[in-house]
């Protein structure tokens, strides 16, 4: 079974979380999701705007941060302060990225769920430690992209 059978509609899940904090799924925010949910990897909000070209610019950084603050969508830090956006990990299947540190490159990764279950449990004691009850994960791996090395 793939990881997206049986879940909830994106657009559901998007409509109800904008409606628990006041706000509406607009036909803008509506196409946003829909990028994100067809991207292979998180997009910066340059191929964003491309990818919705309906959409001025400034409304493209306006819905994001308020499905940002719905928990529709999360941030993802690419090189110096630069951000690339792509579907809460609950709305997209759990993973993990590879981010050059050169040009801000993003790449969605899998791990096997042997390392999976290892990290958890490797985590858990330093969180307990800390008087954090671990709910999850996320890793980012830096390095240098193919065409960066």
């Amino acid at each position: 079974m793939s990881k997206t059978e049986n879940r909830p509609d994106v657009h559901d899940i998007a409509s109800a979380r904008l409606k628990s904090i006041n706000q509406r799924y607009s036909d803008g925010r509506r196409r946003l999701v829909d990028v994100l949910s067809a991207a292979k990897h998180p997009l910066v909000t340059t191929e964003i705007s491309a990818a919705t070209s309906e959409l001025p610019q400034s409304s493209v950084y306006r819905n994001l941060a308020v499905l940002e603050e719905a928990g529709v969508v999360v941030k993802v830090l690419t090189n110096g302060e630069r951000s690339a956006f792509e579907l809460a990990e609950d709305l997209k299947g759990h993973h993990h990225h590879l981010v050059c540190v050169s040009c801000g490159q993003v790449v969605d990764i899998e791990m096997p769920e042997t390392i999976e279950r290892q990290l958890g449990e490797g985590l858990a004691p330093t969180a307990k430690a800390a008087g954090f009850t671990l709910l999850g994960h996320r890793l980012d791996l830096l390095g240098r992209c193919g065409q960066c090395s």
